[in-house]
């Protein structure tokens, strides 16, 4: 007996070697592009695919708050996760939610985080100021760090919260105005 014996019953699906199968070769061909086809094309089949969303106006904008909220901490490779969590009691879509923690990439990463930190410095109303002496001892870093974090989380939370508030009302607007746009486009070029 072979050892790939077991795999038998699933012969239907895999077919002779070297092809892709029956069943495979019966499924429509992915509805995403080749990536060698250029940036510039995928950017615009993402955009499209954005602009032909079936999400309500408000579910897309409420997505686009939980992204923007989460893109604001400083908790790289969970931002995307975060939003998704956040999308769901909120009901808002979990793709807009995945893209709007984009405001937070390698470019943008130091100055929000330094803005971020200024917001937390003014409402705890604290100075952070260590003398170069005083880290030598490891205490002291660990209470550096713990002052650092807790300001730092605290102006994350505040402009999150001030960015979602925008971006929400901003995506909302910019939906319904792109919507009405193309119900527009489409109602004039039927009448001719």
């Amino acid at each position: 007996m072979s050892p790939l014996s077991w795999l038998r019953p699933f012969s239907w699906f895999a077919g002779s070697p070297g092809s892709a199968g029956p069943y495979l070769e019966s499924q429509p061909a992915l509805t995403w592009p080749r990536r060698d086809l250029g940036w510039r094309r995928w950017l615009r089949y993402l955009y499209l695919r954005l602009l032909r969303m079936q999400s309500s106006p408000k579910e897309i904008a409420r997505g686009l708050a939980a992204g923007v909220f989460a893109g604001c901490f400083p908790i790289f490779g969970f931002q995307t996760l975060v939003a998704l969590l956040l999308a769901v009691p909120l009901r808002g879509n979990k793709l807009v939610a995945a893209a709007g923690t984009w405001v937070s990439n390698p470019l943008t990463y130091v100055p929000i985080y330094a803005f971020n930190y200024r917001v937390g410095e003014w409402l705890l109303g604290s100075r952070t100021a260590f003398a170069t002496s005083e880290l030598v001892v490891a205490q002291n870093w660990m209470q550096w760090g713990l002052e650092v974090s807790a300001t730092l989380l605290v102006g994350c939370a505040f402009v999150g919260f001030w960015g979602a508030l925008v971006s929400y009302f901003l995506g909302l607007w910019l939906v319904e105005w792109i919507r009405r746009r193309r119900r527009r486009g489409r109602v004039s070029c039927e009448g001719m």
